[in-house]
This record gives structure tokens, C-alpha cells and sequence, in this order.
């Protein structure tokens, strides 16, 4: 076995102990580490034991270029050790290992963004927090849950054994450093637990957890025989790379472990993909859909991307050139036989095989949801909350693969009572009605909004279901997609409605009928609007409400225009055209005013309630406020108060 003896600290150099103070964000951690996590104390092992394993992977990728680092213990491992009388448990690694600066930085702050955001989702459900700690990079600091003091002896790998350094902390504001001689590399934590973690001090317990935490990381953990009082160490885990073993040999539990390691997350996968390739490029991937999004999700800056292994050897944790950024939330490994051992981030960049592998597992993951959406419609639905605006972004991203996405795109519509995202495509095309060549669809502000628009009141009285989008990526996404099996999208709220067959010959009677009366009221409102609209024409979208706004084709709509502007870009003004509805009741009365003032002002009231009712702002509250109370005065009549 490879010799991961405990390093022993020797004597340190007159003068050369030192006091620092923890960064107030470390601070703020240990005591929400203290304090808030109490029903998963256990993840403590299994941070402790993934960041050994970090360790000897950096070190063995390091090897790659300078053999001499590893040449006099060659064999990687890990070690558990528990000391019940002295209370204390003792992780070991033979990795890289800490230079006495290299332990300041690293362990005695959190150099990562979203720190704030981390902080906020840490103090809410513990089980929620227990799952982020290691997904944030904290992982070391899960050390204080258990233990009132955290000792650290480490010698970084190719220094002199006098180079070794001793940190140690009791949470309490600081830490302290010194330079030991230490007789071999690697680093050793030791946790003095505390009165009510003595449990952890047992090794069945230990031995249970590491099973259950740390059975498929690729280094052996070992521990003292049971029953024997000699120094003889065994493996506990099965320190085989999940992913190299054939899927016939794997029980679902290990894959959901190994995921549970992976991802630092206590909950579940939805589903998983294991597959090698073998052929023309060659390499295994093992993928997984998480249950649910993480915190940093929508963090530009937050670290994505698989765990990148070269013919089984670590090369890096986050490789984001093999799955684009619609499929950020994806967790897993990918261990190919076609790259060099020495790659880094450029040459991934220019390696022709990672774009034919990073298509492969896009394609791989598509596949994943398209049969999680057909076998498990439940599993998928929890996806789509999760995940469906993250998976969005691939129509305009990808249009590659933009055919596999559409289907796999999930609505609410007019056909559910709930705002719930439920209906396909496919849902939506098996219940067109005959004639009907469009998808209708209307996008709003929110859901309730989308299902009460003016603009799809006749769509609704006619039976035809539209689809209601209210997320701020819904216009960007549906501007990038025409048709979905030969059918057409149609935005309600722009142009023409594209009845085509729907409309009956009765139908287009009526409107002639109504737009040669109308001609007269409809110069009126538009000479009373003046440049505020391009056109007043008579409405076939209107059965409840007296008028709506409707876009061009191609006109930018307010939501649209707000994020433009709100990103520093200017907004190009495009006048709308309102349609009214001439068999209501306020429109008729309009008709009957001869006063050309106050003909104007209800004109000019119409024309701010149909832009309400699309979301649209008002260039001048106060002034629609007093038309509206000056209207509101000539309704109650002659005995009103002025």
C-alpha cells in the first residue's frame, strides 16, 4: 500500500509560528457551519475524503509532466484513521499536498464569486445547505460541523521534508501556521471532535459512511482490520471508476451514489446516460439529470462542466467545451482515449475531437430527456420546472439540434385551467381543428395575463387552444423558430391572425359588413390618435373588450423593448395599430359622440386601456388618471360634485 502514514510534525523554526485572521466570509461560514447543520453531520467525510481524492488526481496529472513527484510512492491512496479515547478522526492522502503559503490562501479564504448567494441559501433548509457545500468549493470547512479544532499537516509534493507546514483553528475568528519537517507528502487533516460527535470516532461507523459516500471514487480508502490491534490496513471502498465498469455490473443504487459524490447533492438523478463509444473517436461518458437546479444557475461566472478523464487519468473538474450552455445543468464524467494527457483549457479549444465528442453528447443528453418525456412524464415535468427556461436557450443556440428540442418544449395554453407548463407540441398539432395551419401563441408579462389578452378572445371563443408564454427568454426564443411539422407559429398579438380555413364565408361577410359601416368612426379615432398608431382598422381578434394594440411582424414588443433598454441599448420606436371592436357597447357609444373634444379624450382613453391590457406603459399616468376621472364626472350625472 502506498506509505500514507500520518505525517509527524518535527520542530518548527524559532519565531516562525503565526496567527491569521480567517476573511470575514470564512468567518460567516464556520459559524453558519456550527450552527445550522445538525441532521447531516456525515457529509463531513465525504467532503474531507473528495477533496483527498482531488488532491491525488491534481497530483498524478502534475506526474504527467514531472515524473520525479511521485517517484518515491507511486501509489496513490487514502486513509481513514479513528482514535475513540482521544476522540479524534484523521483523513490522509499521499496527493499534492500545501506549501506553507498555499495553506494561508487556500484555507483561510473563499476565492470564489456568489459568496453572498451561497450564504442566503446555506441558512434556509438544511438539507438543501448540507447538499451546496461542496458544490460551492467549501467543502474543507464541513470539517467544523463535527470538530471544535481542525489540525492540517501538509508537505507539498517535490519540496524538501523541512518544507512542510502545520495549520491549525478552532473557528474562532483565526487559524495558525508554522513550517514543520515533515517525512513525507501529501496532507493529513485531523478532527478533535467534539463531546456529541464522538460517534464519528467509531470505525463501523466511519467504514458505513465511506460505503455509502465514497465507494466508486477512483483511489482506495483504507482503514485498520477490524478485531486487530496491528498496524494492517485494508480497502473499504471498491476504488473503482464507476464509469469504466460495464453497465450490466452496476445496480441503479451505485449509479445514484456515485452521482450523490459526483455532484455533492443528497437527493436522487432524475435519469442517467452510460455509454462508451468505440470506433473513430473513443470515450465513455456517464451523465446525469439532477432533480433540481443549483443556486448559481443563472451565475455567469459559476463554474460548469464534466469531469474530464484521459485514458482514466483526472484532468480537470469543470470541462465546459463538451455540452453547450443549455445543457449547463448536466453533471457526469467523460474519459476519452484521443487526447494527449497533458491537455489543457487552449488545446480543447482547438482539439478537433472535442467538437465531434462534445455533438455526440449533446446529442446523448436529448436523447436522455426525450425518453424520460415519453417513459416517465412526471420525472420530466419536474425537469421542466427545474430546468425548461435553462433548455430554452438551445433553439437559438443550437439550431443544429433544434428539431430534438422542439419537442421536448413544454407550455401552459389555453387548454389546461392551470398555469402549469404541460402541453407539447405534439399535444398541441393532435388537437388542431380542421383548417386550422397555425400554432397560436401570445406572450405576456405572467401567465394570467397571457390568458386574459384581448388578442385571443375570438381564438378562444372559436375553440382554438393558444399557447401562453410569460418568461422574459420566451419572445427571444419563439423569434428563432418558424414551424413544427409543417405547422406555422403565429404570435396572436401581431399582424394578422392567419385565420386561413377557419374563416367561413358568413365570417367574411360580417367583416366587410362591419368595416364599410366603421369607416367614418375609424378616420375619427385615428385622426384623434394622430401619430400615436400606423392604422385603426376593425378588430377579428376582439369579443369582450372594445380595443387592443397589435404589433407588426416584425416590431419589437414592450417586453422586448424593456430589456433593451435596461441593457444599455436603444429601443427603436414602432407606433402599433389598434383594432377595435365595434359591436361593444363603448365603441357604439363612441360612434355617437359629436363633440370633437370629448370624441378625443375617449379615443385617447381607449387607446391607454388597450395599452394596459398589453402591458405596455403609459408615457403619462397622471394624464390618463384625470381623463379618466373627467369621464367618470359626466357619468354620475349633473348632480356630481365637480
Amino acid at each position: 500500500m502506498p506509505s500514507t502514514t500520518t505525517p509527524e510534525a518535527g520542530t518548527a523554526p524559532a519565531g516562525d509560528r503565526q496567527t491569521h485572521g480567517f476573511q470575514a466570509e470564512v468567518r460567516e461560514l464556520l459559524q453558519l457551519m456550527i450552527h445550522s447543520l445538525y441532521s447531516h453531520r456525515e457529509i463531513f467525510l465525504r467532503e474531507l475524503i473528495s477533496n483527498a481524492s482531488d488532491a491525488c488526481d491534481r497530483l498524478r496529472f502534475a506526474a504527467i509532466a514531472d515524473s520525479a513527484l511521485t517517484a518515491e510512492d507511486p501509489e496513490f491512496g487514502i486513509r481513514v484513521d479513528a482514535d475513540p479515547t482521544a476522540g479524534t478522526v484523521t483523513i490522509t492522502d499521499n496527493g499534492i499536498g500545501l506549501t506553507r503559503e498555499e495553506a494561508i490562501a487556500n484555507l483561510g479564504t473563499i476565492a470564489r464569486s456568489g459568496t453572498r448567494e451561497f450564504f442566503r441559501s446555506l441558512s434556509g433548509d438544511e438539507q438543501k445547505a448540507s447538499a451546496l457545500i461542496g458544490q460551492f468549493g467549501v467543502g474543507f470547512y464541513s470539517a467544523f460541523i463535527v470538530a471544535d479544532r481542525v489540525e492540517v499537516r501538509s508537505r507539498k509534493a517535490g519540496v524538501p521534508a523541512e518544507a512542510g507546514v502545520r495549520w491549525e483553528s478552532g473557528a474562532e475568528g483565526d487559524f495558525t501556521v508554522e513550517t514543520v519537517t515533515l517525512p513525507s507528502r501529501g496532507s493529513a487533516v485531523t478532527l478533535h471532535l467534539k463531546a456529541d460527535a464522538r460517534e464519528f470516532a467509531d470505525a463501523m461507523r466511519l467504514r458505513g459512511l465511506i460505503r455509502r459516500y465514497s465507494d466508486h471514487i477512483g483511489f482506495p480508502v483504507r482503514m485498520r482490520k477490524e478485531g486487530e490491534a496491528s498496524l494492517e490496513y485494508e480497502v473499504v471502498n471498491q476504488a473503482k471508476a464507476l464509469w469504466t465498469l460495464p453497465r450490466s455490473e452496476i445496480k441503479d443504487e451505485e449509479y445514484k451514489e456515485f452521482y450523490q459524490y459526483l455532484a455533492h447533492d443528497f437527493t436522487d438523478p432524475l435519469a442517467w446516460s452510460h455509454n462508451k463509444v468505440e470506433g473513430k473517436r473513443e470515450y465513455t461518458s456517464l451523465l446525469y439529470l439532477p432533480a433540481r437546479a443549483p443556486f448559481d444557475l443563472w451565475q455567469r461566472d459559476a463554474t460548469r462542466g464534466l469531469k474530464l478523464y484521459v485514458r482514466r487519468v483526472f484532468i480537470m473538474d469543470d470541462a465546459d467545451q463538451f455540452l453547450p450552455l443549455y445543457l449547463r445543468f448536466v453533471k457526469g464524467v467523460v474519459d476519452s482515449g484521443d487526447l494527449p494527457l497533458n491537455v489543457s483549457r487552449e488545446i480543447l479549444q482547438q482539439e478537433p475531437a472535442v467538437e465531434a465528442i462534445r455533438a455526440g453528447l449533446t446529442r446523448r443528453v436529448l436523447e436522455l430527456l426525450a425518453k424520460l418525456a415519453k417513459d416517465e412524464p412526471e420525472k420530466y415535468a419536474a425537469f421542466w420546472k427545474e430546468f425548461g427556461a435553462v433548455l430554452k436557450e438551445g433553439i437559438a443556440q443550437d439550431h443544429a439540434n433544434q428539431a430534438a428540442i422542439l419537442p421536448l418544449l413544454r407550455f401552459a395554453s389555453t387548454h389546461e385551467t392551470a398555469d402549469s407548463a404541460a402541453v407539447s407540441l405534439a399535444d398541441y398539432v393532435a388537437r388542431m381543428q380542421p383548417g386550422q395551419e397555425r400554432i397560436y401563441y401570445v406572450i405576456a408579462e405572467s401567465f394570467a395575463a397571457a390568458r386574459g389578452s384581448p388578442a385571443i378572445e375570438r381564438l378562444k371563443e372559436r375553440g382554438l387552444e393558444v399557447l401562453l408564454l410569460a418568461e422574459r427568454i420566451d419572445e427571444w426564443v419563439m423569434g428563432q423558430i418558424e414551424n413544427f411539422e409543417g405547422k406555422r407559429f403565429k404570435d396572436a398579438s401581431r399582424g394578422d391572425l392567419e385565420l386561413g380555413g377557419l374563416a367561413s364565408d358568413a365570417d367574411r361577410k360580417q367583416h366587410d359588413a362591419e368595416l364599410k359601416e366603421s369607416k367614418g368612426l375609424l378616420k375619427r379615432i385615428k385622426d384623434s390618435l394622430g401619430e400615436r398608431v400606423t392604422e385603426v382598422r376593425v378588430s377579428e381578434r376582439l369579443k369582450e373588450s372594445p380595443a387592443c394594440l397589435v404589433l407588426g411582424e416584425h416590431d419589437l414588443s414592450e417586453q422586448m423593448r424593456r430589456i433593451l433598454t435596461a441593457a444599455g441599448q436603444k429601443a427603436p420606436q414602432a407606433p402599433p395599430l389598434i383594432e377595435v371592436n365595434v359591436g361593444h357597447p363603448l365603441v357604439k357609444y363612441l360612434d355617437g359622440v359629436t363633440d370633437t373634444a370629448q370624441f378625443t379624450e375617449l379615443a385617447q382613453l381607449l387607446f391607454d386601456q388597450a395599452a394596459l391590457a398589453e402591458g405596455v406603459s403609459l408615457s403619462n399616468p397622471p394624464e390618463y388618471v384625470q381623463r379618466l376621472n373627467r369621464l367618470l364626472v359626466r357619468l354620475a350625472g349633473p348632480g356630481a360634485p365637480a
